[in-house]
């Protein structure tokens, strides 16, 4: 259980997100300590239990987010944050008064409720979101959430409809000056950086690809080219998942052939608007040091 405190491991620019996120410049990620999920193969894991970082006030994360924009940060990166957003939401409001005016990211897990993710309207620009599982006795197994795919589903309905409905204002209010490349769902600016918009992240787990092409297959037959989809093989056997006893099914990497399965599928359905990952991804070098950096 999370207390009103918010514990924070590393505020830093970060290179290592899609490249509409984190570009040539490093998105602002703010990681924070604690997650709503318990995911058996988690690759924050330190993080994720609360073992690393320091509780600060809301006004302190106002000046972190300031702090990462002047140090250039493409966007400020909110990296699961869904256990404090009402801090979380306070020191954003706070930081565009004092003067912040890059697009902030709501990266999560897509396990939140839809009321919760409605309550980010006017807050959260870009949303970067996973969705882990199409299978709830995967959900189960891994998370301890059998109902995370419906949460899921109902959680990305309302991310749509928030960055729709604030590129609609937009345009009719001709507030465009960071956009010039403008559709009904997302905005880029000259970059290639996104303005607004989601990003529908789903990390392919060793022997899983049909829970893979299941999620794939929902998200475009629902949504189309309204949101990214970015497929991830990055997948690290880390020591928080037990792979001598519980998951030995998780103690290899994704293979060459598990993901380009995927990706060929992805294409088949006529996905377009998608990332993909090449080569060796597969390494603790993408999970960054929880050192308390920039807190």
């Amino acid at each position: 259980m999370e207390d009103d405190r918010i514990h924070v491991a590393r505020a830093a620019l970060h290179m290592w997100e899609e490249p509409c996120i984190s570009g040539t410049d490093g998105s602002g990620a703010v990681f924070f300590s604690g997650c709503s999920l318990r995911c058996a193969y988690c690759q924050n894991h330190e993080i994720a239990a609360g073992k690393r970082g320091a509780y600060i006030p809301t006004r302190r994360l106002s000046e972190i987010m300031l702090e990462l924009q002047e140090k250039g940060a493409a966007n400020i990166n909110l990296v699961t944050p869904d256990h404090y957003v009402i801090q979380v939401s306070e020191a954003v409001l706070k930081a565009k008064d004092d003067g912040l005016t890059i697009p902030v990211v709501y990266n999560c897990s897509g396990y939140a409720k839809k009321e919760v993710i409605r309550n980010l309207s006017g807050i959260v620009d870009v949303f970067l979101t996973d969705f882990k599982y199409m299978d709830s006795e995967l959900a189960a197994n891994y998370s301890s959430a059998p109902d995370y795919p419906e949460v899921a589903k109902s959680a990305l309905e309302e991310m749509v409809y928030i960055t729709e409905k604030a590129i609609a204002e937009d345009v009719y209010d001709g507030c465009m000056k960071r956009a010039v490349d403008i559709t009904p769902t997302t905005m880029f600016d000259k970059k290639g950086m996104m303005q607004k918009g989601v990003i529908v992240r789903h990390l392919l787990l060793p022997g899983h690809k049909r829970n893979a092409k299941d999620v794939i297959r929902y998200v475009y037959e629902t949504y189309g080219d309204r949101v990214y989809l970015s497929l991830m093989n990055q997948y690290t056997p880390m020591f928080g998942a037990d792979c001598r006893t519980d998951y030995p099914e998780l103690c290899r990497k994704v293979t060459k052939r598990e993901y380009d399965d995927v990706v060929d599928y992805a294409i088949g359905l006529g996905v377009k608007n998608a990332f993909i990952q090449e080569g060796d991804t597969a390494k603790e070098s993408f999970v960054p040091e929880f050192d308390g950096e920039g807190v």
